[in-house]
Order: structure tokens, then C-alpha cells, then sequence
């Protein structure tokens, strides 16, 4: 079965001082041992150091740019292969309707994933659309990952630290046969409980848990805005 419950990635991107393999590692060895049903990583190298750490799932993403210097999550089957090849028994790839040269026809290389390499498949996604559409092509699971983060639909500044609930809620209301994993900007434990109450079978946590550059940012917005509420 896909994992279900709080599922913890430990990502960092360039500038972030955490972008080591090891800090990467350590900080998802952490969150298995504090409870985490699965873990989320970028590139094999990574993926390849934490298996040999823990035992819990897994899910492995090899981020690349295409041409537009858009990023892409896990677009083709090579990329897939080299993340289950390391060591992770799902893969998590871009399911949008946003186009990319990089990307193989979503069905075809999910049934590869499924069929070759042995693996489950998360989908990403940023509609409702989307993840009906994932879901017919044999995903195992979808995730809101990218809902705000797809160019000409942003979350804007006023929901850096807000989920989108309304795309949870509407997933969950079609009953699509897939695990729903709820993910993108969760900082609080009640906003966890209200995307299950929603309908979500999992959630991805991850700036608040493993980036403390964000989580830095996160409690100094906060601290400012309840100092100019007191009187």
C-alpha cells in the first residue's frame, strides 16, 4: 500500500547552505526515527545514502530544467530508473498539463515505473483535472504539490503559508481510486488535521521540518505580526 499519514521531505535548494548530501540525509534519518511514514528526496546520490539508514518508503525525484528553465519533476524513464536503482520504491514525477520537452506521455511512463522497475507512482499535480487524469493513467497516488506553482497560476505572497484546501476538498469529492496526499505550504499541526478531515490520506511536510532557512523566516513573519497586534 502507499504510505499514508506525515511524510517528510528533505529538499534544499541552490543557496540553501543545507544543499549537502549528508545534512539531507541526516535530516530525513531524523524524521524517520521522529515518526515519518516515508520520506521524499531529490537525485540519487541522496536517495542512495538514506537507504542504507532507514527502513521506511522511499520517494525519490530527480529535479531537472528544460529549455525554459522551468524545473521538472522526474519527466522520463531514465530518470525514474535512476532513483529506483538507488534505492527508492516510489517515484514522484511532474503530472501537470503544463507542456515540457522533457516529459514522456504520463501513461507510458507510468506503466513503466509499474512494469519495469518495479515501483509505485506518485503523481504530482496542481488541478483537479490533473489528478483525475493521473489517476486514469495508473498512478498510485496524486499530491498537490504543485498547486501554486505552476507559471500563470502562483500562489500569491498572502498564502506562502496557507494550503490550498479548496483543491483537497475537490480531489477528495470525485473518490478517484488513488491514494491523496496533500502537500505545499503546511506549517501547522491543525492545518495537517483539516486536510485529513478533507479527505487527504497523507501529508508532505517539508520547509517547516527540514529547511531552517524557511523555518527561520516562517517564525520572524510571525513574531513581527503578533507584535503589532499587541497593545
Amino acid at each position: 500500500m502507499f504510505p499514508k499519514g506525515l511524510i517528510v521531505s528533505s529538499q534544499a535548494l541552490e543557496g540553501n547552505p543545507m544543499l549537502d548530501t549528508e545534512k539531507l540525509v541526516s535530516m530525513a534519518e531524523a524524521a524517520a526515527i521522529g515518526g515519518a511514514s516515508a520520506l521524499r528526496v531529490n537525485g540519487a546520490e541522496v536517495v542512495s545514502e538514506l537507504a542504507k539508514r532507514v527502513t521506511v518508503p522511499i520517494i525519490g525525484i530527480n529535479k531537472v530544467k528544460d529549455e525554459t528553465g522551468r524545473t521538472v519533476i522526474t519527466p522520463n524513464f531514465e530518470l525514474a530508473k535512476e532513483v529506483t536503482d538507488a534505492g527508492a520504491s516510489i517515484v514522484a514525477l511532474d503530472a501537470t498539463f503544463y507542456p515540457s520537452s522533457l516529459r514522456e506521455d504520463l501513461k507510458t511512463l507510468i506503466d513503466k515505473i509499474h512494469n519495469i522497475l518495479g515501483a509505485k507512482v506518485m503523481a504530482d499535480i496542481s488541478t483537479p483535472d490533473e489528478a483525475e487524469a493521473a489517476a486514469h493513467a495508473g498512478a498510485d497516488a496524486v499530491s498537490t504539490t504543485l498547486a501554486g506553482y505552476i507559471p500563470g497560476a502562483l500562489h500569491s505572497d498572502e498564502e506562502l503559508y496557507t494550503p490550498n484546501f479548496d483543491i483537497i476538498k475537490e480531489i477528495s469529492s470525485r473518490k478517484l481510486p488513488v491514494t491523496l496526499v496533500a502537500e505545499g505550504r503546511f506549517w501547522r499541526p491543525e492545518d495537517v488535521a483539516k486536510a485529513y478531515s478533507l479527505g487527504a490520506d497523507a501529508v508532505v511536510i517539508g520547509k517547516a521540518i527540514t529547511n531552517p532557512m524557511a523555518t527561520t523566516r516562517y517564525f520572524i513573519n510571525r513574531i513581527n505580526e503578533a507584535k503589532q497586534t499587541v497593545v
